[in-house]
């Protein structure tokens, strides 16, 4: 235990959750800042992350990530599948994002992106934690990435146009549900077109794994290591009278790493819990560019110039910053990341990086902001909430994204 880091971790949990309460205008940006916390929490809690599913794949040869991300794809687009069978399809705003070329160059400009940074959109507000430098610059590029995007995004075909669309969602994409028809059997068709997609992801990820055992290129994971031993410990450990007042306790609940599969579990509720609030899935990414855009602005360039040049309302880069629901989440996951790297005491700092290290970060943040807008959106707005709202193009996302995520560690080992 480490007293200090544990009692301050406490305190800014309770002035997080205290000041928010008061100082944040309305409820759904206060409920915003809560799935926030306990998404940040989460992720760094369970070791998750979705661009380590392809990087510890590569680096270390284990896809234990990859598969508890299937899990977890499949038992959220089942709980989706519940929520939309019992509603009408107009209430939620789904993301059943355009088929095209634009989401095949998104997905491979992610992936090398996050081959280079170590991170996503999603884990570089985890690593602004745990990583400051790495991430800080990481986050930079990638709201410059956004922001330039945005034009393109708006304007090019390739990324606003779908090849491919369904009764549902005309010249948006493919909503799996209408491949089957309708009612009770549209959505029991789209469930198990998705568990197949994910057992597939699931047999290559085994098969890969073993290969790489097999040839004595299997390097294994830190992080998992850990989860590992824990589960070994709790297995062969005594069961000892319960004390809550001890530190056995307190390791207990604060400090001892959750498997992969008990923070996947944490995320799906908390990403249904969203759904059934505010009816959308989970975005990150857009707020960067808006992040960047207001840079622009305290630096003197007027908002109209950087409206215009980002083909934006106005009113995009005007809203004060605790006011975008998105950007107050996202501030709540960078917040749960520390609450919780401090329960643990495991809070410090990182700087041997060498000029060439910030210079792939600096590329792999620019590449997977570009991506983004390219594929609208990211790891989860372009990968888990589609396929959460089973929409065709997040599989074909993860497609591209694996390819590109490959792609770039080759890369980056030979730079």
């Amino acid at each position: 235990m480490n007293k200090t880091q544990n009692i301050l971790g406490a305190f800014v949990a309770l002035s997080v959750v205290v000041f928010g309460a008061m100082l944040l205008k309305t409820d759904a940006l206060f409920f915003r800042l809560l799935l926030g916390l306990g998404l940040g929490y989460a992720l760094t809690r369970g070791f998750l992350g979705f661009a380590g599913s392809v990087n510890r794949a590569y680096n270390g040869g284990s896809t234990k990530l990859m598969i508890v991300l299937m899990f977890m794809f499949v038992i959220t687009a089942i709980i989706n599948a519940g929520f939309l069978l019992n509603g009408e399809l107009s209430h939620y705003d789904l993301w059943i994002n355009p088929i095209n070329l634009g989401l095949v160059v998104g997905g491979l400009m992610f992936g090398f992106g996050m081959s280079f940074s170590s991170c996503c959109a999603s884990g570089v507000m985890t690593d602004l934690v745990t990583d400051l430098p790495r991430a800080g610059i990481t986050l930079v590029f990638f709201a410059m990435g956004v922001y330039l995007g945005f034009p393109l995004q708006s304007s090019l075909p390739m990324i606003k146009d779908t090849l491919f669309s369904s009764s549902s969602f005309v010249s948006k994409g493919v909503f799996m549900p209408d491949l089957f028809g309708s009612g009770l059997y549209a959505y029991l068709g789209a469930i198990l077109l998705t568990i197949l997609f994910a057992s597939i992801v699931i047999y290559l990820s085994k098969k890969y794994e073993s290969k790489r055992r097999a040839s004595g290129t299997f390097y294994g994971i830190d992080s998992e290591v850990e989860q590992e031993k824990l589960a070994q410990t709790e297995k062969t450990e005594q069961i000892k009278p319960f004390k809550l007042l001890c530190c056995e306790t307190y390791e207990k609940l604060f400090v001892a790493p959750w498997s992969m599969q008990t923070g996947a579990v944490m995320i799906i509720v908390l990403f249904t819990l969203m759904l059934a609030t505010t009816q959308m899935g989970w975005g990150a990414s857009t707020p960067y560019g808006i992040w960047f855009g207001k840079g622009m602005m305290l630096l003197g360039v007027s908002v109209e110039s950087v409206a215009n040049f980002a083909d934006r309302p106005i009113g995009m880069f005007t809203t004060p910053f605790f006011e975008h629901q998105i950007t107050v989440q996202n501030v709540g996951i960078v917040m749960g990341t520390l609450i919780c790297v401090l329960l643990m005491g495991r809070f410090s700092f990182k700087s041997s990086y060498s000029a060439k290290h910030l210079m792939l970060f600096a590329m792999g943040g620019l590449l997977m902001g570009l991506g983004t807008r390219f594929a609208n959106g990211c790891n989860v707005g372009a990968l888990y909430t589609p396929i959460a709202n089973l929409s065709l193009s997040g599989w074909i996302f993860l497609v591209f994204l694996i390819t590109g995520g490959i792609l770039g560690n080759k890369v980056a080992q030979k730079t």
